[in-house]
């Protein structure tokens, strides 16, 4: 931040760099109104933002105030994976230790997960990926970064029943780019929440010309970007394959014994900036009663090379103890098995191709949803907003993808085991 602080003194007539320091770590007096804690009694305050829109230094500049105004002594930093917690919370461009002065800046332990202020206050480290972290401790604050894409919502019912130190406010921020999932929907139903909203073009004159240039392009006039940019709540499509409400009403953390698991690729030959993603998506199959039923396990799509990609596809199927890979080919034929058995050859792979439209191939697996046989194990973010967003006409969505072929083979293989082919 030390850069800005000549800007800061030009922008504000100051003539002293000292000055122009202190001004530039008064964050009231330069943040916007939404990004500002609210005044009187709540106990969550929900930043709805769009991407870009500073939700990441609202947070930090909120806990700094926290802990400097001795109102937080012991403070929960969770976020979606313990790197982003690390790498965007405290390490980031606006983490804590970018926005806090040098004449109050505090000491970060990796390896104890832990923030610590010259005045003992500390902040600790977590990832919603492990709920069980927050089972025990308690806290006297919590910043909750990009709630929406947790992985398991009950992360943030674990961290709750620890905001319970005495004689302190115990209140939570949350900033997040909201979806429709029932966990954001319950908190801003509830009185103690205060919301306040921004959308990424109310930081458009601080984004970098590049990001500008790949979000609006992404997102600009299409429906998700209401969402993305916007910070809307979307509403169900009225006749879609896929709704929030569907998924989140079959939506489990656990898994009976599956019989058999299997990750699913959508691949794509290229890995250029305009290259479409490959998507990559693990499910497995349980009988339940006396049904077959589909657990979907991991999303982990990417944008890379084939070897990159195969790569990524048989560490996901080894993660979950796979029995084998479901690969499209029409565009890359047999390149595609080629490129997995040039790392593996003993890797089981089924080539499947198109012959459908994308609505009949996709329609047998809605169903199967409809039904209440299909389970998304966690939050798959991405993926769901592919799903509940795509319609017939749409552009081929590389996620939906993958997880309609795999799930495919898994459910409505009706001969028992696949047809391997390798």
């Amino acid at each position: 931040m030390r850069w800005h602080i000549a800007e800061t003194a030009k922008r504000l007539a100051i003539d002293e760099a000292d000055e122009a320091e202190e001004a530039l770590y008064n964050w009231r007096s330069i943040a916007r109104h939404a990004q500002v804690a609210p005044e009187g009694e709540w106990l969550s305050w929900l930043y709805l933002a769009g991407r870009g829109a500073g939700k990441t230094r609202s947070g930090a500049e909120w806990v700094r105030e926290q802990i400097e105004s001795g109102k937080c002594r012991r403070m929960a930093l969770v976020a979606a994976t313990a790197a982003d917690c690390r790498d965007t919370l405290v390490e980031g461009d606006a983490g804590l230790l970018e926005v806090c002065p040098p004449w109050n800046m505090p000491t970060y332990e990796p390896s104890k997960r832990r923030v610590t202020w010259p005045n003992g206050a500390r902040a600790i480290l977590y990832s919603a990926e492990t709920p069980r972290q927050l089972r025990g401790p308690a806290h006297d604050g919590a910043w909750c970064d990009e709630l929406s894409a947790w992985k398991y919502p009950e992360t943030f019912d674990m961290l709750q029943l620890g905001l319970r130190k005495k004689g302190s406010e115990t209140r939570c921020m949350i900033t997040t780019t909201p979806r429709p999932i029932k966990l954001l929907k319950d908190l801003i139903a509830l009185v103690s929440t205060v919301v306040t909203s921004e959308s990424t073009y109310d930081n458009l004159d601080n984004l970098a010309p590049q990001f500008r240039e790949r979000i609006l392009t992404q997102y600009e006039g299409t429906r998700l970007g209401r969402q993305e940019l916007y910070a809307e709540i979307l509403e169900d499509i009225e006749g879609a394959l896929w709704t929030y409400d569907m998924i989140d009403a079959l939506r489990v953390t656990e898994t009976p014994t599956l019989t058999r698991i299997a990750v699913g690729i959508d691949p794509a030959m290229t890995a250029k900036e305009q290259s479409d993603d490959t998507g990559i998506v693990a499910a497995g199959i349980a009988k339940v009663g006396d049904k077959l039923h589909g657990f979907v396990l991991d999303d982990w799509t990417i944008k890379d090379t084939p070897e990159g990609w195969a790569r990524k596809a048989l560490a996901l199927l080894e993660m979950h103890g796979g029995n084998y890979i479901v690969a499209e080919v029409n565009a890359g034929g047999d390149m595609v098995a080629y490129t997995i058995h040039t790392i593996n050859p003993n890797v089981k792979v089924k080539q499947v191709r198109a012959s459908k439209g994308k609505v009949a191939r996709a329609e047998p697996i809605s169903a199967l949803y409809e039904q209440g046989r299909i389970h998304h194990v966690g939050v798959h973010a991405k993926l769901e907003d592919q799903l509940c967003n795509w319609q017939p006409g749409m552009k081929s969505p590389d996620r939906l993808d993958a997880m309609v072929w795999v799930l495919t083979d898994l459910m409505l293989n009706t001969k028992g085991s696949p047809i391997l082919m390798t």
